[in-house]
């Protein structure tokens, strides 16, 4: 969910991604005087807004596009925000006088309506500003943005970042079949043809096919006659492939015999497939709900209902043009799918934002500098660049963009340390150790974010016990029982672990307080602060409240929840211990060991920390319980813990999920349905598309799967158009549930932290989840290059930050 939020954090916090002195814009003669020195540690290698996939390419591209839309600050004092129209002049809903747009595109209306009935949330007029041009002065109009649209959605490239246009709540009608139009015939899984298993689909007299590379990774293996492995092979071909791993011989029928229950389940099914005919075959560009009205003028058809301010702020983000000469000229057609270097070094990159890549020396050093021809900057007489916002902050237009140059340097975080207090780099992320010596400083910028820490397990029992047997655990079975997961959770003292992560605050719930359920009409509508969602979490741990009890309100009971119980933890232990015993999965006294899938990169101190910690406070809870002692082994260096412990590898995972920020209702999809991300997420304990949930709505209970449950409230879904009441109560109703399962345990909300140097300053010191502290947009500096050197040296070499 690469949400709203993290675009607003990128853009705050690009800086913090050196060099010395100025250079001379020698066609002007002027030198910079505002230059802004940051690091990264390692620099970006694809902004091309087509394909970009890593936080680094974002970051550059923020730099050199500008959005159809925006959201700044209005007032520094109160927090109050502001849209602004920046490569758009306006957007309207549209949807009443062009609902022929509706049938033409074949958009999905709600259920027993017609085009007729719809006036809105469909069809979205773009009005585009015609004093765009790209950094060579080229004009951007209605013909840039259509056939941008069509590259990025060519069938021959796919694209990754169509995904934002093919599927999801912005998907573009039409957009999908255009996507996939290329092939006479297309495979899709056994669950999206109707059948319940693969079985079901072979007695009906499909030719189930096996994805040999994606499931079993044969991509590559040989037969013995060395002919290769093809992708997707019949259930029922006894045809035999050298396994690599261990130079076994296995066929699409040994895989099936095998594993044939796993395909029958959601992580799987993606893998089991049915070759169908293509309806979309040969379907062209004219059928997307992307058109021309005239130069300056586009109009957007959504695949599903989309509310007015939800795709204000789908339009925030990057946009998806590019400069079509330079894009064609960089295409490699040698491979299966025609690609293209747009974006990816300085030659192959066209700016259309307020900066422009003047340099790149690779893995050492990127350069940025104001864009002379971005449509809001005017050429003083001294050769300097001055943009003065067209919207008023505190009543007042304010400078923009002044920042001149950027230059990021590849750095260590030793290294980059040491040049900050230099005053060498103008910002600096401390690490976890580092930050409890700048807690208290005047610079230090510490902003929440949506990411919620966890646990999350994989606790099917056959699994379990493989890797008991062969991976490394010692009765991690253990992890079958709910009561044994539940005393897990309730013998962490979250408030005393995150003193271990500067940074990290407690959690208690799957959701944060960063979720807003009206954000545009109620800024204040926290999720978090609602009564369903307090109470949601107050009958998870069940704080009574009210007359004759400690607590007079909910919210009094909300607030005293810590997540600690060292007394329940104990009992459901030993409950637990009895429970695993008598079904003879455990002997009472043995030692548990187990392997948690806990991170991408190396482990560090901080790390090493927190499980020494986790251990200290399940052994205690463990104490007298019948268990013997536990050790959770933290491994580290992993391509995808998410899947790895999803797919059995691990019985234990530990990470983060968040995103969607400003519309939770649709946060449990990743949970519950494949077909919204590909493959259901911290899955390895259920199956959300068969199990049942029951919610009573207002009166009256509803009886669907959790599947159905998760996308109740999205696009065409029973529950979309249903009151914000009823919402929340739906989604506090599923979190509680959620939670209640202990498939997850959430340990703590993530943070961003950075410390600024005393050469800027932000707008604001009021954080904003619309527009973080104003960015580079409206940063201004204290000092002028030359002015700051001067400073640096008044003070010996050395700043202090403490």
């Amino acid at each position: 969910m690469k949400k709203f939020l993290t675009i607003m954090l990128v853009a705050m916090m690009a800086m913090s991604l050196v060099a010395c002195g100025n250079k001379t814009d020698e066609d002007a003669g002027y030198e910079y005087q505002y230059t802004y020195n940051s690091y990264t540690a390692a620099l970006a290698n694809n902004w091309n807004p087509h394909t970009w996939e890593m936080n680094a390419d974002q970051t550059i591209l923020l730099y050199l596009s500008t959005p159809l839309v925006d959201m700044t600050v209005k007032n520094t004092e109160t927090g109050e925000y502001q849209w602004i129209f920046e490569a758009a002049t306006d957007i309207k809903d549209v949807t009443a006088e062009h609902q022929d747009d509706l049938t033409k595109y074949a958009v999905n209306l709600p259920a027993g309506k017609t085009a007729a009935d719809v006036t809105a949330e469909y069809v979205y007029e773009i009005s585009l500003n015609p004093a765009m041009t790209w950094e060579d002065g080229t004009p951007i109009n209605a013909d840039t943005y259509v056939r941008s649209m069509e590259l990025m959605l060519d069938p021959a490239m796919k694209n990754y970042r169509a995904n934002n246009y093919v599927t999801g709540e912005s998907a573009l009608a039409g957009a999908y079949n255009y996507y996939y139009s290329d092939a006479a015939t297309v495979y899709k899984s056994v669950p999206a043809l109707g059948y319940a298993t693969v079985a079901d689909a072979i007695a009906d007299g499909k030719d189930v096919l096996i994805d040999m590379w994606g499931f079993y990774g044969l991509e590559g293996a040989l037969d013995a006659e060395g002919n290769a492995c093809p992708q997707y092979v019949s259930t029922t071909d006894e045809h035999k492939y050298v396994d690599p791993a261990d130079n076994s011989e296995v066929s699409a029928a040994d895989i099936y015999a095998g594993y044939g229950a796993y395909f029958d389940t959601p992580d799987y099914a993606s893998y089991v497939v049915v070759e169908v005919e293509n309806e979309a075959f040969g379907t062209t560009f004219d059928t997307v709900g992307l058109y021309k009205v005239d130069d300056y003028t586009i109009r957007y058809v959504c695949e599903n209902a989309y509310d007015y301010y939800y795709f204000l702020t789908s339009c925030t983000g990057n946009s998806w043009i590019v400069y079509e000469d330079l894009y064609e000229s960089t295409k490699d057609t040698t491979g299966k799918l025609v690609t293209s270097k747009y974006g990816t070094s300085a030659e192959n990159t066209m700016s259309y934002g307020p900066y422009r890549l003047e340099s790149l020396q690779e893995g050492k050093q990127m350069v940025l500098v104001q864009n002379e021809n971005w449509y809001g900057f005017e050429k003083q007489e001294d050769g300097s660049l001055l943009s003065m916002t067209e919207f008023l902050v505190d009543g007042e237009s304010k400078q923009q963009y002044q920042t001149e140059k950027i230059v990021i340097d590849v750095m260590t975080d030793d290294a980059a340390k040491q040049a900050f207090l230099k005053g060498q780099l103008d910002s600096w992320s401390p690490t976890a150790e580092e930050l409890l010596n700048y807690s208290t400083s005047e610079q230090l910028y510490q902003v929440d974010e949506t990411y919620t820490m966890r646990f999350f397990f994989h606790t099917d029992l056959d699994s379990l016990k493989e890797m008991d047997a062969s991976m490394g655990n010692t009765n991690s079975v253990v992890l079958s029982n709910d009561n044994f997961r539940k005393a897990m959770s309730l013998a962490l003292d979250r408030a005393d672990w995150v003193s271990a992560t500067p940074g990290y605050k407690p959690a208690y719930s799957v959701l944060s307080s960063l979720y807003f359920y009206n954000v545009y009409e109620e800024p204040d509508s926290i999720y978090r602060n609602t009564e369903q969602a307090m109470k949601a979490i107050v009958n998870l741990y069940g704080v009574e409240y009210g007359d004759g009890t400690p607590y007079a309100t909910l919210e009094d009971a909300y607030k005293s929840i810590n997540g600690f119980n060292l007394t329940e933890a104990k009992n459901l232990f030993a409950t637990a211990c009895d429970e695993l015993v008598a079904a003879g999965l455990y002997t009472e006294g043995e030692d548990i060991v187990i392997r948690i899938g806990y991170k991408a990169g190396s482990l560090d101190s901080a790390d090493n920390q927190q499980i020494a910690l986790f251990n200290e406070y399940l052994n205690a809870a463990l104490e007298g319980s019948g268990f013997g002692k536990l050790e959770l082994v933290a491994v580290d260096n992993l391509t995808n813990r998410y899947l790895s412990v999803s797919n059995g590898e691990f019985a234990m995972g530990y990470g983060a999920w968040g995103g969607a920020a400003f519309y939770p209702f649709t946060m449990f999809q990743v949970y519950c349905d494949a077909d919204y991300t590909g493959y259901i997420h911290e899955a390895g304990c259920w199956d959300p598309a068969k199990e049942m949930l029951t919610i009573n709505v207002n009166g009256t209970d509803d009886t669907m799967t959790w599947k159905e449950w998760s996308g109740a409230m999205a696009g065409t879904g029973k529950y979309a158009n249903a009151d914000f009441d009823t919402k929340l109560s739906i989604l506090a109703t599923m979190e509680e549930e959620m939670l209640k399962k202990y498939y997850i345990i959430p340990l703590c909300t993530t943070t961003v932290c950075s410390l600024e140097s005393y050469k800027t300053s932000y707008i604001t010191e009021l954080y904003s989840i619309m527009y973080g502290f104003g960015g580079i947009r409206l940063q201004t500096y204290n000092y002028t290059n030359d002015e700051w050197a001067e400073y640096v040296e008044s003070q010996g070499g050395e700043l202090n930050y403490e």
